[in-house]
């Protein structure tokens, strides 16, 4: 997605350690026009998709999440971080932050994600996979159906996709970083 690559190269900051900083336009400041375009793009790369929920992860993943569900007139469905004083029944599983170097418990209602969804998740990065492997977890708890996986941008080096391809999982990424050596941004042509 050219918008998203020339974006990425302008404005992306990269950090040692394989972190690339695109907060200025993804997830602190964001773009709503960029975001527009890439949950169309999402949208068309998943047209022929039988899915009735979109889910994610808070925080990031709310913005192009909800995007795709207010285009699809579709419910939005967000792990949450925290367990709220009001959920009683719930799924929950663990989800190692890379960027942020800790653990997450997050939950999700029963009420909210049932062995009725085809559901597509949406996230900002896929990097080592740890939160596709949490979702992957919250689908098969709740008999849901996980019909695939979207990011804005994927860190192809640190292998996250190998996780939801081995699960037999569709994954469609809009920016594929091939490498950060050096701080330079390097992203498939």
């Amino acid at each position: 997605m050219k918008a998203l690559i020339d974006r990425i190269l302008k404005e992306g900051k990269c950090y040692e350690g394989g972190i690339l900083k695109v907060d200025k336009f993804i997830n602190h400041q964001m773009d709503p026009n960029l975001m527009k375009q890439v949950a169309v793009e999402l949208i068309r790369r998943y047209a022929s998709t039988n899915i009735n929920k979109i889910l994610t992860v808070e925080a990031s993943g709310i913005a192009p999440a909800i995007m795709m569900g207010f285009l699809l007139d579709l419910p939005v469905v967000f792990a949450k971080k925290k367990k709220p004083s009001t959920m009683s029944d719930m799924l929950s599983t663990s989800i190692f932050s890379f960027t942020k170097q800790r653990e997450y418990h997050v939950c999700i209602s029963k009420e909210y994600l049932t062995s009725d969804d085809k559901v597509l998740f949406v996230d900002d990065f896929l990097a080592y996979g740890n939160a596709a492997k949490g979702i992957i977890d919250l689908c098969n708890q709740a008999g849901a159906e996980l019909v695939g996986m979207g990011f804005i941008i994927e860190k192809a080096f640190q292998n996250g996709r190998k996780v939801i391809e081995e699960a037999g999982i569709r994954c469609e990424s809009l920016a594929i970083i091939d490498s950060l050596d050096n701080c330079e941004i390097k992203i498939r042509g």
